[in-house]
């Protein structure tokens, strides 16, 4: 009777562990080029391990957040760091810190973000890619072992560095502002009098941002196609994600329409208006048939299903 009782405490633990544990995010570098990733913990979220770093093309790092952490991950480019300070300066990106550590600094726009919320046990985490602040690389975010709610990878794989209009684009093409951060209007802003839902509508500019990239934030009220939640996952960020986006040669820039509010959204099959995939199917990130990154749910369920065999056949 004491073993069945074991066992039927490591069960309740087991079914518990996620909820107690957070999620873990694994940050991947597809990108052709170092990149230097970026993390802020919001206000009242403790620090993860690190709050910036370095890595190379291919390579990938991992961290631990606890429930109910929030805050968002970027990649910084074009830095130029001395290695006896770790002081320096990035190109897109950047924290402000003059180091590799940004240190509760955000990114300097413009710069992708995937933001995160993480939930207490039991609860839906929420989390998106965000274009509001503009744009300089390509993220994918991937649950991995989540169920529940929109529980599905979102992000932009395109690249709109090649495809940024003149009067957005961020010195030779290193990043691509929003229509906010370049012209900072109330309309483009949603402050002011534009400063609700009902007053601040898609642009020219965001528009442009959504049809490229339809499931990421394209302006600040973008949330009924931009938000998802997950319960119990695990995520993987992947920079670059798309070997296409990164070496298309004759790549035009992005047409603005002359009015707002078109369905530039994709096609059935699965294709967006510019001819990227967007059907986003799990192993899109990985380029291969299976997941290289376990989630930690794909052995937990299993041994909970042998541990309630074991616990019921031994009354």
């Amino acid at each position: 009777m004491v073993s069945s009782f074991s066992l039927f405490i490591s069960l309740i633990l087991l079914s518990l562990a996620k909820g107690i544990q957070g999620a873990t995010f694994t940050v991947v570098n597809r990108c052709q080029s170092t990149i230097w990733p970026g993390i802020l913990a919001n206000a009242g979220s403790q620090p993860l391990d690190s709050t910036g770093f370095e890595l190379p093309s291919g390579e990938t790092r991992t961290f631990q957040a606890p429930p109910s952490w929030s805050g968002r991950f970027w990649g910084r480019t074009g830095c130029q760091f001395d290695p006896s300070t770790n002081q320096g300066t990035c190109l897109t990106g950047d924290c402000g810190s003059n180091q590799i550590e940004c240190n509760g600094q955000n990114a300097k726009p413009p710069a992708t973000l995937a933001e995160f919320t993480v939930a207490p046990a039991g609860g839906q985490d929420y989390y998106d890619v965000s274009l509001v602040d503009g744009y300089n690389l390509p993220i994918v975010v991937e649950p991995m072992g989540g169920s529940g709610g929109t529980c599905s990878s979102t992000g932009c794989v395109t690249d709109l560095n090649r495809r940024c209009p003149s009067e957005l684009r961020v010195g030779s093409g290193a990043a691509c502002n929003s229509a906010c951060e370049a012209f900072g209007t109330p309309e483009y802003c949603c402050s002011g009098e534009f400063g609700s839902p009902d007053t601040c509508k898609p642009s020219r500019y965001s528009e442009m941002f959504k049809s490229a990239c339809p499931r990421a934030y394209s302006y600040a009220y973008d949330d009924a196609s931009s938000t998802f939640t997950c319960s119990g996952a695990d995520y993987m960020i992947t920079f670059c994600p798309s070997s296409t986006s990164q070496k298309s040669a004759n790549v035009g820039p992005l047409s603005i329409s002359a009015t707002t509010g078109s369905d530039n959204g994709p096609t059935e099959s699965g294709d967006g208006p510019l001819g990227i995939n967007t059907s986003w199917l799990p192993n899109f990130v990985t380029g291969s048939s299976s997941s290289p990154i376990p989630s930690s749910s794909s052995w937990t369920w299993p041994f909970m299903i042998a541990s309630a065999y074991l616990l019921f056949s031994s009354f």
